[in-house]
């Protein structure tokens, strides 16, 4: 009897990783938990009510052994034989990366990519709020449905709003300086539309957008 409670005491405790030995999931992880969230609300949008760890895989575009490294940074999730319950999993994934309440985001940069991005009304469906934008001559940045500012006004926006988030939608020649102003007020994540490398402090993330890497990268397929 003492040697199986011994055992049942070993099986236990090999299913229980402390959480400070629990590794932080790599950027890559991150990225494809976005991708595995659109599914699941899919999935759920269809009445789904459970998915196997091959079919959200295929669904997504990653093998299943990807998917399930995936998500035991966040714990042990699903049934064996079972699968995944889809409304579980969804609130799980949505609560990460903080989907769970509107992001405020600021804009920076009213162009012609930035006033794009503003008329764009997909990002509060996400879970994203652009709440104001900034610019040099804000008077003549068209019309929108959020105010756009003077850039003077920028570190005291962020400082009494507590953003924490920004898109970057200017010139190459002044995105630097603008991403020093930003980080030195509180932001500390940045997608980055500007075509050049912003350098950052360890603790602040950028995200670069450059669509003309990506139609280059695109053209080597076209025969």
């Amino acid at each position: 009897m003492a040697r199986f409670d011994k055992a049942s005491r070993a099986v236990e405790d090999s299913r229980f990783v402390p959480i400070s030995k629990v590794p932080s999931p790599p950027r890559k992880a991150i990225y494809r938990l976005s991708i595995y969230l659109r599914c699941l609300q899919k999935l759920r949008d269809n009445r789904v009510d459970t998915v196997s760890s091959a079919a959200l895989a295929k669904a997504a575009g990653v093998k299943s052994t990807q998917l399930r490294k995936d998500l035991t940074y966040f714990g042990q999730l699903g049934t064996r034989g079972l699968g995944y319950n889809v409304e579980s999993l969804r609130k799980m994934i949505a609560d990460v990366l903080g989907q769970n309440r509107l992001q405020p985001v600021i804009l920076v940069g009213v162009g012609n990519l930035g006033s794009a991005l503003l008329r764009y009304s997909g990002f509060r469906k996400e879970g994203f709020e652009i709440t104001a934008a900034f610019d040099l001559l804000p008077k003549s940045a068209g019309n929108f449905s959020v105010p756009v500012l003077p850039i003077a006004g920028l570190a005291d926006y962020i400082e009494k709003n507590n953003v924490k988030m920004a898109i970057l939608t200017v010139p190459a020649v002044n995105a630097q300086s603008v991403c020093n102003d930003l980080v030195a007020h509180g932001i500390q994540a940045i997608l980055n539309f500007s075509p050049t490398v912003l350098e950052t402090p360890e603790n602040v993330v950028v995200n670069s957008v450059d669509l003309a890497v990506e139609l280059e990268n695109l053209s080597y397929f076209i025969r």
